[in-house]
């Protein structure tokens, strides 16, 4: 396959690429126009990126363009409705860097506690505070409440019950089985989790239903100087009510993701919060540890090389759950040039919208089986007639 790789990607996943015979592009900071011109001159199979935004004009460049890869978790940055319009593939490589932004997550809960940026600004600028700085609560014995139970949030429960934290939990899928045999207690919402915890941690994909998840009304539940993390995406968080609840209520907060932020590696950085003392900001490097890039590289590189041998890409997510076909059309026929065709030809006259088609040979390739999902009303007239044809072993369909 024509690869092209637009964000920097581990040197085990690019090796791994190029002994599989593939060809490789490697051109990190790729965005924009810039990035619409590449696809257009290159044209590549597969496009593979990390934080570079892929937008309706990139598939509208590359008339070869068959699949994206994400190389990572959150998908956010593709248009993906674009994609599918297109027919090209999405995929993602999630659970891979969880371990690693679930550290941070943990970091980032200990450096407010201890106020650890604080500590070493002061120490820097020759300014010793010890009794200011000695007033940690400690994690031990407080209530984590997590927001979110996927990979990365299921990462951070596991260390924070190592810290003997007490964790509670709210997550779309999460039951009371599982709950318990995490050994955490299940809340009902969102809220009932920032009314309960001392330190709140958010690890949910951004989405419509997840977006200013954490909005005035959820800061007002929280507890005065509560701590609040959020290592996920920025948009689930409402930075304006963010502000009030540090003003009004003394919440602190870590932000590894924020409205706006730099697409690029390095430059100037500009963020309403980033005076704000109740703030720590890094700079979206939950998942930049070499031991997850390599991870992360290396299942990229699975997705691309079972897509170049099979024709399928694991982990695809723009595909639809449930087909509208209505009927599954099974057709057992001779393994003969054309046979398929024909049968082909009678759906199209009949109307039938094909939805999804294999077709698999028996061994000896004397004879195979078609299965044919389709949209339309069923008539028997055409069944016979596709039946009847010298080739065709037997015909039937069944509602689906």
């Amino acid at each position: 396959m024509n690869i092209l790789i637009t964000d920097k990607l581990a040197q085990a996943g690019l090796d791994a690429l190029e002994q599989a015979g593939h060809t490789v592009h490697t051109r990190p900071g790729l965005k924009g126009d810039d990035l619409v011109q590449a696809v257009t001159e290159l044209q590549p199979d597969a496009l593979v990126v990390r934080s570079t935004k892929v937008p309706a004009a990139v598939m509208d460049a590359g008339r070869r363009l068959e699949l994206i890869v994400r190389a990572g978790a959150g998908y956010d940055n593709i248009d993906v409705a674009a994609a599918s319009r297109k027919g090209i593939f999405v995929a993602n490589c999630p659970g891979k860097n969880a371990a690693a932004v679930a550290e941070l997550a943990i970091g980032l809960m200990i450096a407010l506690d201890r106020r650890l940026p604080d500590n070493v600004a002061d120490a820097r600028a020759g300014v010793w505070n010890k009794a200011k700085y000695s007033k940690a609560q400690g994690l031990k014995g407080r209530t984590l409440g997590v927001v979110g139970l996927g990979n990365i949030g299921r990462e951070v429960v596991r260390r924070a019950l190592a810290l003997d934290m007490r964790v509670i939990a709210w997550s779309r899928s999460l039951t009371e089985e599982a709950a318990e045999e995490m050994g955490i207690r299940r809340m009902p919402y969102p809220l009932t989790v920032a009314r309960e915890a001392d330190i709140i941690s958010l690890h949910l994909a951004s989405a419509p239903e997840t977006e200013n998840l954490a909005d005035a009304r959820f800061f007002d539940a929280m507890k005065p100087g509560a701590l609040f993390i959020n290592t996920a995406r920025s948009s689930v968080v409402d930075e304006d009510a963010l502000r009030r609840a540090m003003d009004e209520k003394g919440i602190r907060a870590a932000l590894d993701v924020m409205a706006g932020e730099p697409s690029g590696k390095d430059g100037p950085f500009e963020h309403g919060l980033a005076g704000h003392p109740s703030v720590y900001f890094t700079h979206h490097i939950g998942a930049s540890t070499e031991e997850a890039q390599d991870a992360v590289a290396m299942d990229a590189v699975r997705i691309l090389r079972a897509y170049a041998e099979t024709g399928r890409a694991p982990n695809v997510v723009n595909l639809s759950e449930r087909s509208p076909a209505t009927y599954l059309l099974t057709v057992r026929h001779l393994d003969r040039v054309g046979v398929l065709a024909g049968v082909l030809d009678e759906v199209r006259k009949a109307g039938w919208n094909v939805q999804e088609m294999e077709n698999v040979v028996f061994s000896g390739a004397e004879a195979a089986v078609a299965r044919i999902r389709f949209n339309g009303s069923l008539d028997e007239a055409v069944l016979e007639r596709i039946a009847d044809q010298p080739e065709v072993i037997a015909a039937s369909a069944l509602p689906l």
